[in-house]
């Protein structure tokens, strides 16, 4: 554990009702981040400022880079490009006619430059989530969850990481070179308080998880050890993404979704990003490439 607890500073108090899917953009050198419910995208630098916030047209789980500009969005039942500077939104690809309660998830951009990202049911009841990959071509991979989340990647690029929420466990799987899983296992079961929500990876191969409701972030060995926690002043943590120039920096989003009033007034930083330094470098994000073939949905 930490010889002295790490303090994570409040950098922009944004008020996010669901804050998430931190993303360092390494070439604008700007952290995009999404509040679902408040149908909004964020964005700002290193130390909080330039900000900027964008309306989106509906519940938005991700937003991620492209490598043509702007970035790939996971809205209810479709995927979109959306470019800010325009405010322009391209349809990429329709998909779950048959399950209309369900709203996309968490999202992260794999090694292999193929996006991944999973559904759930906007009820949170249902085990109606699936976890997906798509390159042009959409494949699900995996299937009766209520809600997913952080997608990851070890450093080599070989284990995959997925949580189910609800189920409070963190799976990983071996992923070859073609995208294929295979060997899901538990990597950890949260005993505590708080749910796996979002997860990010560093240099050496660790795996930070946020705990919604746990008020923390916790990070583990490749074994499944935890070696360290972050606590944070606020319960709802939702995941990290490390940036700055040297990627020693995590940001981590939060949220008050599900917080009485009297919650919310003990904890006044609830919705707001936040930042700590860490020892090991986190890995660079990927981007998306726009320019591959539409397939109709597998």
């Amino acid at each position: 554990m930490n010889a002295q607890p790490i303090t994570p500073r409040c950098i922009w108090p944004v008020g996010a009702k669901l804050g998430e899917g931190p993303v360092w953009h390494a070439g604008e050198q700007l952290l995009y981040f999404v509040d679902i419910k408040g149908r909004k995208l964020h964005r700002c630098d290193a130390a909080g400022d330039a900000r900027d916030s964008f309306e989106l047209p509906d519940e938005t789980g991700f937003a991620l880079p492209a490598k043509e500009g702007g970035l790939v969005c996971g809205l209810p039942g479709q995927l979109v490009h959306y470019d800010p500077s325009r405010g322009t939104f391209k349809p990429l690809l329709s998909l779950e006619h048959d399950r209309p309660g369900n709203r996309m998830n968490d999202g992260a951009i794999g090694p292999d430059g193929a996006l991944w990202f999973g559904s759930m049911d906007n009820g949170e009841t249902a085990a109606t989530g699936a976890l997906y990959r798509y390159d042009g071509t959409l494949q699900r991979h995996d299937d009766g969850y209520v809600i997913t989340n952080g997608p990851a990647f070890s450093p080599d690029g070989r284990t995959f990481y997925h949580t189910d929420t609800l189920g409070k466990r963190v799976h990983a799987f071996d992923v070859d070179a073609r995208g294929r899983l295979s060997n899901k296992r538990t990597f950890v079961e949260i005993a505590g308080a708080g749910h796996p929500d979002g997860t990010a990876v560093d240099a050496d191969g660790c795996v930070w998880i946020a705990l919604f409701g746990g008020g923390r972030v916790e990070r583990y060995a490749p074994s499944g050890e935890l070696l360290d926690f972050v606590a944070f002043p606020c319960p709802n943590v939702t995941k990290i993404a490390f940036g700055g120039p040297d990627l020693r920096t995590a940001f981590a989003t939060t949220a008050w979704k599900g917080m009485s009033d009297e919650a919310r007034a003990r904890h006044p930083l609830a919705g707001a990003v936040f930042a700590f330094d860490v020892p090991v470098p986190g890995l660079p994000a990927h981007h998306y490439h726009l320019d591959q073939p539409e397939r109709p949905a597998a």
